[in-house]
Formats: structure tokens, C-alpha cells, sequence
């Protein structure tokens, strides 16, 4: 009997026993903590990077997209970066054979370099990206013509998204170029408060598509809409039946997310939802299907209901 128990508790703990013999496998911890979600194909590994850690940005690697180790070190230190807290929805791209991360650090846009997606990513000059003004949520879209662009949200009218284009550093804002993209303006949208934000662009058959969040994070109501343009400094026009994902399943507080493709060359969306119906905190990610379907003889962007569950191993 004792020896019965022995071994159900060594299997519960991840320790295998054959024989004389004890193997050791990873040990499930549960869903993963991390908010406004970034995930990156690179190598054959996905790396994922959010919201969480007071100090500065963690990393987390996967080869399948369900199971998550935490890397050791943060791939971002406060040390190294302007701001000492509030360091939020950090993205990672590789450019030009360097890595750059896009992320927020006391509601200031900022970018950050490293040869290694587990960092450190370090700041050349530790300042804002936008002097002298609160923004939030950058991220990085290159066009086909090798032209980068920033998307971020400004707090002009609750919080709405922007989009300017950028230096050949990948870095520098010109602001001359600076060019409101969407507001608050559907009744979903509208439960409090004014709020657009979370932009994630995508370019498929010659058309711009952005994925956005709006409604409080700390709604239930929190939900991802797209809007599309023709120009990047044009019209950005909303689907008409937004939102696309909204309390899915038993989630709540569906958003912030970005699209990625997965190792077989299917799109992809990661996103977060509150902790549970009770609670905001700690947030999770979760990992959605997209893809581009015809409707009315155009393409159009859907999100699928249904998601994976991602779970953090030792």
C-alpha cells in the first residue's frame, strides 16, 4: 500500500519510476501567465513574450506551441531600459539580422536591441521613442517595399491608434508623418472607456488588416475588431459586425493580441483573457486560429472561436 502511494505521488510529480530506474518528466504547471501576448517563430522555436514581470520583460520557449518553459533570465532588465516599472505588450522582430523589441515601459513607447531573442535586449539611448508624451502599445509593420512603419496608441481621445513611419534605424519616429488610424466609434466599443488599442497589422492580397482591442482590459467585454485600408495613410474602415472574438467559450476579457505563423504555415493569434469570470489577474494566453476567407467575392480576416490552452512546464 505504501509503495502504491510512493509511486502514484512520483507520477504526479513528474518522476517516472521502471525498475530500479527513475526518469524525470516535465511537470505541468498550468495555464500561462502572461498578458498582452507576443509569439515568434525563429529557428524552429517559438518564443513568447508579455506583460508580467515588475523588473522588465520574460521569455518563454516552446517547439509546439502547448508547452511553455520559462528562459531564466529576463529578456529585458529595467537596468537596461527607460522607465523602472510598467514595462508592458513587449514584440520581438528580427531585422536585419538584429533583433528588435518593441515595447511599452511607464506608458512610453521604447525599442530595445539584441543579437538573441532570449536578450538581453538593451536600450543605445534609454528615452522614449515619443518624447515628450504617454503612448502605449507599439508595434512594427514592413511594408513590401522595405518601408517600417510604428503603430501605437495615443491618449487624445481615450486611447486611439496611430501610425507614423520610420527611419532606416528602425527606431526614430518621423513625426511628420504622424497619421490617426481609428477611434471609438461602434456601439460595442462603448462600455467604458474610451478606448482603441492593441494594434496588430497584417498585409494580404494588397489590403491592410488590423486587429485591435477596445473596451477597459479589465472588462469582460474586452474584445478584438478589424479594421482595413488600401493606404497605410488612408482610411481605416471597421468590419461592420465587430467584434471578432469576444468571450469566447468560458473566457472573459478577450484581448490584446497579435498573429504569427506556426510551423506549418497556418495563421495564427495569441491572445489573453482574465484569470477567470471572478478575477482579472494574473491574465493568460491562449492561442487562436485566423486565416482569410471569401465573403461577397472579398477576403476577409476571422478569428476562430475555439483556442488552445497553453501550459507552463519545468
Amino acid at each position: 500500500m505504501k509503495k502504491t502511494i510512493l509511486l502514484s505521488f512520483l507520477f504526479l510529480s513528474g518522476i517516472f519510476v521502471w525498475g530500479n530506474n527513475i526518469a524525470r518528466y516535465p511537470s505541468r504547471k498550468g495555464p500561462l501567465s502572461l498578458a498582452d501576448p507576443f509569439i515568434m517563430l525563429h529557428n524552429d522555436t517559438y518564443y513568447a513574450y508579455g506583460t508580467n514581470a515588475e523588473d522588465g520583460i520574460e521569455v518563454y520557449t516552446s517547439e509546439n506551441l502547448k508547452e511553455w518553459r520559462k528562459e531564466q533570465n529576463l529578456a529585458l532588465h529595467k537596468n537596461d531600459s527607460f522607465g523602472d516599472k510598467w514595462f508592458w505588450a513587449p514584440e520581438v522582430y528580427l531585422v536585419n539580422g538584429r533583433f528588435y523589441m518593441y515595447y511599452t515601459a511607464e506608458e512610453h513607447i521604447c525599442v530595445a536591441t539584441s543579437d538573441s531573442p532570449l536578450g538581453p535586449f538593451k536600450q543605445a539611448e534609454q528615452k522614449p521613442m515619443l518624447e515628450g508624451e504617454k503612448a502605449i502599445d507599439n508595434t512594427l509593420f514592413i511594408d513590401d517595399d522595405g518601408k517600417a512603419y510604428l503603430f501605437f496608441d495615443r491618449f487624445n481621445d481615450g486611447l486611439n491608434i496611430w501610425v507614423a513611419e520610420l527611419e532606416n534605424d528602425f527606431i526614430t519616429i518621423k513625426k511628420e508623418t504622424l497619421h490617426p488610424c481609428i477611434h471609438v466609434s461602434q456601439d460595442w466599443e462603448q462600455v467604458w472607456p474610451r478606448v482603441n488599442e492593441g494594434a496588430f497589422v497584417v498585409k494580404h492580397e494588397g489590403v491592410y488588416y488590423m486587429t485591435y482591442s477596445a473596451n477597459s482590459y479589465e472588462s469582460p467585454f474586452y474584445g478584438i475588431g478589424c479594421a482595413t485600408a488600401t493606404d497605410i495613410m488612408g482610411t481605416w474602415t471597421k468590419y461592420r459586425d465587430n467584434p471578432l472574438l469576444q468571450k469566447p467559450g468560458n473566457l472573459a476579457g478577450v484581448g490584446h493580441s497579435a498573429m504569427f505563423y506556426d510551423k506549418d504555415g497556418n495563421l495564427r493569434i495569441v491572445f489573453h483573457a482574465h484569470h477567470d469570470k471572478e478575477s482579472i489577474h494574473p491574465r493568460k494566453m491562449y492561442i487562436g486560429k485566423a486565416g482569410f476567407r471569401k465573403t461577397d467575392g472579398a477576403d476577409r480576416l476571422s478569428i476562430e472561436q475555439q483556442y488552445e490552452v497553453p501550459v507552463l512546464i519545468e
